[in-house]
């Protein structure tokens, strides 16, 4: 067994298309081989078998032979320790994404407010 990849495996592994549309596929049918994946995709056989290698190094899913062939499936447990901890990670940009937003509109507000001008570009009152 080998060791559970770092975050930024994980994350390179799930940022490629093809690699989502495969997980997406194997979510779908449950197990699938190579050549069966390669028949909805629009890349070789050979790439999709290298991307699954991929997806089998970082966890997400298990490769079983049998014959001449290997059959995939999306390990369940793993992907959905994926998906928490992206959300964790959303979760937290969100609310950096707030912080900045607020610190913004806070200074777009001051920036307009009459005592911010200061005494020299204040209208001139007679």
């Amino acid at each position: 067994m080998l060791p559970p990849p770092d975050d930024d495996e994980l994350w390179e592994a799930v940022a490629d298309p093809t690699r989502r549309k495969l997980l997406d596929l194997l979510v779908a049918r449950g197990r699938a081989t190579a050549t069966t994946l390669s028949a909805d995709m629009p890349v070789s056989r050979q790439a999709i078998s290298k991307h699954l290698m991929l997806l089998q190094r970082v966890g997400l899913i298990d490769g079983h032979r049998q014959g001449r062939e290997v059959h995939y499936e999306v390990r369940a447990q793993r992907l959905t320790e994926a998906t928490s901890a992206l959300s964790e990670v959303a979760t937290r940009w969100d609310r950096r994404l707030l912080t900045i937003q607020q610190l913004a509109e806070r200074a777009h507000a001051e920036s307009r407010s009459p005592s911010a001008r200061g005494p020299f570009l204040e209208s001139p009152t007679t």
